[in-house]
């Protein structure tokens, strides 16, 4: 995360420097600098993660990723982005939440979001903490969200596989419960895999099993970026 911030940082000082001399900015005003420069340094980090995630990219750094739209219009949702990513971290500031390009990944480790051992049935804190999302889910709502289930390495790489998407459906089935609309959830197990800690000891495996959000701008907030742009 740390790294991510610090390549946006030198990339956007680098962009804002070329921009802010550049002729065709001169007669923009400070807002439309600023939403051109954030669209060019997000559409630049996005291609430097892009490629050392591989091509398209996996999880939800990849779905984030793959979602870029560019442009001016990818630099209007990138603000909503930003907006919604800081209510995300003081509705719930144990999350992991990385804003990058045009949308949000967010990290939802075992303090936030627990099941039972071998179980995919949300427990009582995991529950609340869900349910601290929920606002911001509902305020932000053209968002298309993917939901990603990890698992640690224990037990075979198939049962793992099915657990985790049995985990990453019971988190979209509970927030749908909660008024949230279906249509913008899609779920993946992801099983043992892109794990981000060691699997070597307890408090690593406890990392590995996590829930990761893709936060992504679905068909309405794009347009809608687009008819700003024009107007």
């Amino acid at each position: 995360m740390k790294n991510i911030v610090l390549i946006a940082l030198a990339l956007l000082m680098s962009v804002g420097t070329l921009f802010t001399s550049c002729e065709s900015l001169k007669n923009t005003n400070n807002t439309q600098r600023g939403v051109a420069i954030g669209a060019a340094g997000g559409a630049l980090l996005g291609g430097i993660l892009g490629n050392n995630l591989g091509k398209g990219g996996k999880g939800a750094m990849g779905a984030v990723l793959g979602g870029v739209i560019g442009g001016v219009a990818g630099g209007v949702i990138g603000n909503k982005m930003d907006k919604q990513a800081r209510e995300i971290d003081n509705a719930l500031p144990g999350a992991d939440v990385v804003r990058v390009g045009e949308g949000i990944k967010l990290v939802l480790n075992e303090n936030a979001v627990r099941f039972d051992t071998n179980k995919s049935t949300l427990t009582a804190t995991a529950k609340t903490n869900l349910d601290k999302l929920i606002p911001v889910f509902k305020e932000y709502a053209d968002t298309n969200i993917m939901i990603y289930g990890y698992t640690d390495s224990t037990g075979s790489a198939e049962y793992n596989l099915k657990l985790s998407q049995e985990r990453a459906t019971s988190v979209k089935n509970y927030l749908v419960t909660k008024g949230l609309a279906s249509t913008r959830f899609s779920t993946s197990g992801m099983g043992i895999a892109d794990p981000i800690a060691t699997n070597d000891t307890p408090e690593g495996r406890s990392q590995n099993r996590r829930v990761e959000f893709a936060i992504t701008a679905n068909e309405k907030m794009i347009q809608e970026a687009k008819s700003e742009v024009k107007n």
